[in-house]
Order: C-alpha cells, then sequence, then structure tokens
C-alpha cells in the first residue's frame, strides 16, 4: 500500500515535468501555450457563470420558500410504500440540480437522523451513487454551445433513478 501511495505522490510532479520536457523537445513556447490555455479557460467560466447563477438560485427560493419540504410530503405519500423515505425526496431532487445544496441538506438529514440510521447511510449512499444532472448538463453543454442534448437527459435520469434505487435496496436488505 505503501508503494502506491508513493507513487501516487510522483504522479504530478512527473506529468508536469513530462509536459515542460515534451514542449520544449518539440521547440515550443511552453509559458505561451499555458497563457493561450489560461485566457481559453477564462472564457469557459464567462461562458458558465450565467448557468451557476441561474441553478443557485432557483435552487435557494426552492428551498427557502418550503416547497422542496411541501413536494417531499407529497411525494413522500407514494414514496414511503417502496420504503424511500419522504425525508429524502427533497436530497434526491436537489442533488439533480446542485451537489452543494444536496449536501446541506445532506447534514440536515445527518443532524435529525444521524449518519448510522437507515435515512442517513441512504441519504450519503444516495449522494455518492447519484450525479448534478442538470449542473453538468448546462454547464458542459453550455459552454460549448450544445443545444440538442439527445439522449443524454434521459440516460442521465434512468442512471439516477438506479443510483437510489441501489441505495434503498443496499441499507434495506443488506442491514
Amino acid at each position: 500500500m505503501k508503494v502506491i501511495s508513493y507513487l501516487s505522490s510522483l504522479m504530478i510532479p512527473f506529468l508536469l515535468f513530462y509536459v515542460i520536457g515534451y514542449g520544449l523537445l518539440s521547440k515550443r513556447d511552453i509559458y505561451r501555450d499555458f497563457l493561450d490555455g489560461a485566457c481559453e479557460g477564462l472564457r469557459t467560466v464567462g461562458k458558465i457563470v450565467p448557468a451557476l447563477i441561474g441553478l443557485m438560485t432557483g435552487v435557494g427560493v426552492l428551498r427557502a420558500s418550503g416547497f422542496l419540504e411541501f413536494l417531499g410530503g407529497l411525494m413522500g405519500r407514494v414514496t414511503e410504500s417502496f420504503g424511500f423515505p419522504a425525508e429524502l425526496v427533497p436530497l434526491t431532487l436537489v442533488r439533480m440540480f446542485s451537489s452543494s445544496a444536496a449536501t446541506g441538506l445532506l447534514l440536515d438529514i445527518f443532524k435529525e437522523f444521524g449518519t448510522d440510521s437507515p435515512t442517513g447511510l441512504m441519504a450519503g449512499l444516495i449522494l455518492g451513487a447519484t450525479e448534478s444532472v442538470f449542473y453538468c448538463m448546462s454547464v458542459y453543454f453550455g459552454s460549448i454551445k450544445i443545444q440538442k442534448t439527445r439522449y443524454t437527459l434521459p440516460g442521465a435520469l434512468i442512471a439516477t433513478v438506479a443510483g437510489v434505487i441501489a441505495a434503498v435496496w443496499m441499507v434495506r436488505w443488506m442491514r
């Protein structure tokens, strides 16, 4: 195990020296390439920021207004029969939009139910087994101006449902 730890600590310096060495051997202006890449990165950030602000504002409004708890109560009546606690509905919905907001909800669930409770375990597994679908799609597709996402959203939603089902199954039947 120490060998892997030692090798992993050497990978970044090795990669850095490799890139610089390759640039020197191919007689490229490494510093100019770096500056061009940094400028392109800043342009990409400028394209992404409006989508980020919109998503964060929307999630903040939904959370502060109490709509998430209301929706969780409504949907929770149905999901309880499948063994999925109503308290996890807002977490699952928010997770598709924002990882940081979902982490805040996860901490609230941990405070209320505990980390080792079935609800806490399910919440942690859901956060680890799902992705912020709409955030990723808006950021990545928005930055390169893709408008037709074809099968991305259905596939991502199916993966999210599979992650949630796996989390429920692991806690309910593996305990």
